[in-house]
């Protein structure tokens, strides 16, 4: 394992940060971040801005071909990127699911036309994109969703509903997965599409969360007309899309969210337990100690994927490893601060609370990280099957056609 940048990454990382510092202070670790997914007009007019800049001085698509905009770059410097602008007070990252997820969808799957017509906007932030998979039903198993597509000429007409769409409600464009067959078993018979969120026949619905934020959403659709240019790849070929976008979401979620380790121990500084500061209590030092050895392991873990790319080698199932461990520890050390904090633990007003609420924020928003991007239950099961070679689910409904799974005798 190299803990060295080569002499063009160290040049790189020393652009990025001139650029950053010329466009924002570094973050104040003593305040907390603003709630997870509240994004009203003024901050979605400051992440907008912020995205233009980056595309005008080529940190947007570092790893896109220069042809749409990108900087033709490659994963070790968009890692680069990733490490240095985390470290500065930049607007909340909308496009995320757009740029991340969606757009290198299009770009596996879209004809000419359709990547002349998004790729530049989307990398500039002037239209955001939301992905529409998972529903009531089909959250895990999304190959189990039921939102139907029915041709009808040259268009498709949609119905169904999705669920937890994040950022669904300011998006213009969406990525969508539906049954186009349910004739077929679950995997065959879908189809994906491009769609305009704002079409006549979407129907979008913020779900208010227990933080007291709306960030996710519900979504539905009655008889959305979805013209057949739209599709991607062919008739019943969308779970094969679909892997494509889940592959680079894979990439897209795991790095960790505050509160860290680094916030736990400057909490336990400041609040008295027994008279004294709560790190002289060797029951709390063994408790920051092992969250302490977790934090190191991913750490040199992401120094392998760093390794790995560095060397135009491909990383192995680290990310996955890492998005299990992030969302329980991030809810371990909330919920740990939470006990520290004893009765001032109830107070959510950040003006009022201690560390401006950041791990009552944080044990409000972990379960959500344990969900988003592949459940633990689900990121468990890959890197039981694919990286230590157990035997997989058994999965009785595999070869039976979607419409007869359900059906008794």
């Amino acid at each position: 394992m190299d803990f060295d940048d080569t002499p063009e990454e160290a040049a790189f990382r020393a652009e990025v940060c001139a650029f950053l510092a010329a466009h924002h202070p570094r973050k104040d670790r003593a305040r907390a971040a603003a709630r997870y997914g509240d994004v009203d007009a003024t901050e979605l007019a400051r992440a907008r801005a912020w995205q233009a800049a980056k595309a005008d001085a080529g940190f947007a698509g570092i790893t896109w071909p220069r042809e749409w905009g990108g900087r033709g770059g490659g994963p070790i410097q968009q890692i680069i990127w990733n490490q240095e602008e985390a470290g500065f007070d930049v607007p909340y990252n909308v496009f995320l699911i757009g740029l991340g997820m969606c757009i290198p969808t299009l770009m596996a799957y879209a004809d000419r036309p359709v990547l002349d017509r998004f790729v530049a906007k989307a990398l500039r932030g002037e239209e955001i994109w939301c992905q529409l998979f998972s529903e009531p039903a089909a959250g895990s198993d999304v190959a189990g969703l039921r939102t139907r597509a029915e041709r009808d000429g040259e268009d498709w007409v949609v119905n169904g509903q999705k669920v937890w769409t994040s950022g669904a409600h300011y998006c213009d464009f969406g990525l969508l997965l539906a049954r186009s067959d349910p004739s077929l078993p679950k995997h065959a018979g879908l189809s994906a599409f491009w769609i305009d969120m704002k079409a006549p026949g979407v129907d979008c619905r913020p779900i208010h969360q227990m933080s007291g934020a709306a960030h996710f959403n519900e979504v539905f659709f009655t008889d959305l007309r979805v013209s057949d240019r739209q599709r991607l790849g062919a008739p019943g070929q969308g779970w094969k899309v679909a892997l494509t976008t889940l592959m680079n979401e894979r990439l897209a979620v795991g790095e960790p969210r505050r509160p860290d380790i680094h916030d736990l121990i400057a909490l336990a500084r400041t609040v008295m337990l027994d008279g004294r500061p709560a790190i002289a209590d060797a029951a709390v030092r063994a408790r920051i100690a092992g969250w302490w050895a977790d934090s190191a392991g991913l750490t040199y873990t992401r120094f392998r994927t760093m390794t790995a790319l560095s060397r135009g080698q491909t990383p192995g199932p680290e990310n996955s490893i890492a998005k299990v461990v992030n969302a329980a520890r991030q809810q371990a050390i909330a919920a740990f601060g939470l006990e520290l904090l004893g009765q001032a633990g109830a107070v959510l007003d950040p003006a009022l609370a201690p560390m401006t609420a950041l791990f009552q924020e944080g044990l409000l928003s972990a379960p959500a990280q344990r969900i988003a991007g592949g459940t633990d239950e689900i990121l468990r099961n890959i890197i039981a099957e694919r990286v230590l070679g157990l035997p997989g689910d058994i999965r009785v409904d595999k070869d039976i056609p979607f419409n007869r799974a359900g059906a008794r005798g």
